[in-house]
């Protein structure tokens, strides 16, 4: 099941699609793939954005492709329609010390971090419309941080 949104056509007459998996991250690729495929949107015009270990915590970095790195998620994207879409990567850094991984990601934000996510979740967003409607190109040079 997927919750999601249907914008109005936008710049160059594009339509956007905003959509969140309901079921576990795990499981995300096959109800993202249902939609691609009902709604006739090539692989190449799907952006997700996700979190990232590899990037410290607020840093953005957007690219076409790629591996999984890990992450669940996008494992199961890239099962469900191959590796050939947008990624809008948000940095969540390594866990402190020896603490595993899958509790690091399901916990809280730290009150330092949570005072500057509304900001970042914004910079993610329009990092993401800047991707749609101006292209990867021009989107890395001005949100890759």
């Amino acid at each position: 099941m997927i919750e999601g949104r249907i914008g109005p056509p936008g710049p160059a007459n594009r339509r956007v699609i905003l959509a969140k998996p309901m079921s576990y991250m795990n499981l995300s690729g096959g109800p993202v793939n249902a939609l691609r495929e009902f709604y006739k949107v090539p692989v190449a015009n799907i952006v997700a954005v996700h979190d990232e270990l590899d990037i410290d915590y607020g840093v953005l970095r957007l690219k076409l492709g790629g591996g999984d790195n890990g992450h669940n998620g996008l494992k199961s994207m890239t099962k469900a329609m191959g590796p050939d879409y947008h990624r809008v990567r948000f940095g969540i850094g390594r866990p402190p010390g020896r603490m595993q991984v899958a509790d690091f990601v399901l916990k809280d934000f730290a009150s330092a971090e949570r005072k500057e996510l509304d900001y970042l979740v914004d910079r993610a967003a329009d990092a993401a419309e800047c991707l749609v409607i101006e292209g990867l190109e021009r989107a890395q040079g001005t949100y890759n941080s």
